[in-house]
């Protein structure tokens, strides 16, 4: 019997006397989740081969047969046809018998050089690369849905809100463009992020380097790495890349939390500022009239998940010692669920961005209550001469007698308006108005229009320079 012909054992079972446990074999497997990471281990794989061969520790013969074993295995695997299984508890233990069996011994030689310590912070690393590079088209992609709408709605004016009550009147397409600004950064933190990811462990093998003449800079160089991890220990103990993403992926989740819970107000017949399409709204099974914002309120919701892997991933790292623990098999399911979350999500909130309707009637109405252009009379006075808090002093009474009429300052007549202040004259009224309003908030970062226009105009080279 050759060796390519002995029956199939662990890679460590030598030293043990007595067979694993079927519950702790159960309990110790990561194969049902770590197997996605299947073509990132191939990949991986190859480019240790390639250098193997390159430095002598592996022949041409072994490195063919290893090309072709591995081909034969990816296309098994995105096929659905690989026999995954527990006995060889992860993906890096199937993958390697899998291949032994298609090609003997090269298979077994496959592994000089390598420990799965450094093997699965390198396939961890290639798969959350490959993550962020889709999140960086996604984000482009939401963002120009925000463009897209905000650019149709400059002239709409709404109430701009603190504490959720009026404030003063602002352009919709400026509030939309408050949330271009958060993605911008999103995409920034993403990018930053990408650099510490694109970092090579392999190499590092358990936790002191290898005593084989491998060549890591090639290996980082086939794998498109930017650099080496530089210490051994670190390579293979390190998840800070994870949790860095985590909360790069958290934050990112938050903004679009804070827009889905506007969204569910705005859709809200007491506001009435937006309707959201069918497509993206369920009904009621007992209240026929509903129309409820399914999509924004799960994605509220699953902002509270993507940080609670955040908090997790934290929590998992603080109490280990250098270098690799068994504990850092937990780093995989919440980093997972992190990237396919938040890409279902990206996805689709731009495709409901895309089919939002927005009633501009109902803004400007809205608008117009709760004295947004009260800000505007103190300024008013205070271009005037009157020191401001002496104006607001003034503004503050005009308010409330013309709540107690139940009008807006602009209703009020001139005569009435003289009464808080002499020196207010006929010429308030134009201040008074939201055009009024907006109009005067004309420096870089206002809402008036031409800055809103300028603004829009910036995103929209931003973001066709960041698709180059």
């Amino acid at each position: 019997m050759t060796s390519s012909d002995t029956p199939p054992q662990k890679s460590w079972s030598g030293r043990f006397s007595v067979p694993v446990a079927e519950t702790v074999k159960r309990y110790t497997a990561s194969v049902l989740f770590d197997k996605r990471l299947a073509a990132y281990d191939i990949q991986g794989s190859l480019a240790h081969a390639q250098m193997l061969c390159e430095v002598g520790i592996l022949t041409e013969g072994d490195f063919s047969a290893i090309q072709h074993g591995l081909a034969v295995i990816r296309q098994e695997v995105e096929q659905d046809r690989f026999p995954w299984t527990l006995d060889d508890e992860d993906v890096h233990l199937n993958i390697e018998k899998r291949l032994t069996q298609l090609v003997g011994d090269a298979g077994k030689r496959l592994h000089t050089g390598r420990s799965r310590n450094d093997q699965v912070a390198t396939d961890i690393r290639l798969y959350l690369r490959a993550a962020i590079d889709q999140h960086q088209v996604q984000l482009r992609a939401l963002q120009c849905a925000l463009i897209c709408l905000a650019e149709q709605h400059v002239d709409t004016l709404m109430p701009g809100f603190t504490h959720l009550q009026v404030a003063q009147p602002v352009s919709f397409a400026h509030h939309l463009l408050a949330y271009v600004e958060m993605l911008g950064r999103d995409r920034q933190r993403l990018t930053d992020c990408r650099q510490r990811v694109n970092q090579l462990p392999l190499g590092a093998a358990a936790l002191a380097g290898t005593s084989y003449p491998i060549r890591r800079e090639r290996v980082a160089e086939l794998l498109g790495f930017e650099g080496l991890c530089r210490n051994s220990l670190d390579a293979v103990s390190d998840r800070d890349f994870a949790i860095e993403y985590c909360a790069a992926a958290s934050l990112l989740m938050v903004h679009l939390s804070r827009l889905s819970e506007e969204l569910i107000l705005w859709m809200s017949p007491r506001f009435n500022f937006v309707r959201i399409g069918d497509a993206f709204c369920t009904g009621s099974s007992i209240m026929p009239q509903k129309r409820n914002p399914d999509v924004p309120e799960l994605v509220r919701g699953k902002s509270g998940r993507i940080i609670g892997h955040l908090m997790g991933l934290l929590v998992l790292m603080k109490g280990q010692p250098l270098a690799y623990n068994k504990d850092n098999q937990e780093d995989k399911e919440p980093l997972f669920d992190t990237v396919e979350t938040l890409s279902q999500t990206l996805i689709i909130y731009t495709e409901m961005m895309g089919d939002v309707q927005v009633n501009a009637v109902a803004l400007r109405q809205a608008a117009q209550e709760g004295f947004s252009t009260a800000t505007d009379l103190a300024d008013y006075l205070v271009k005037k001469g009157t020191p401001f808090r002496d104006a607001h002093e003034i503004v503050a009474r005009a308010v409330r007698h013309a709540e107690s009429e139940g009008c807006d300052l602009a209703d009020l007549p001139l005569t009435t308006l003289r009464t808080f202040s002499s020196i207010i004259g006929s010429d308030v009224h134009a201040v008074l108005t939201l055009e009024g309003s907006v109009a005067s908030r004309d420096i870089p970062g206002g809402t008036a229009p031409t800055r809103v226009r300028s603004a829009l105009q910036e995103a929209r080279q931003r973001w066709d320079h960041a698709g180059e």
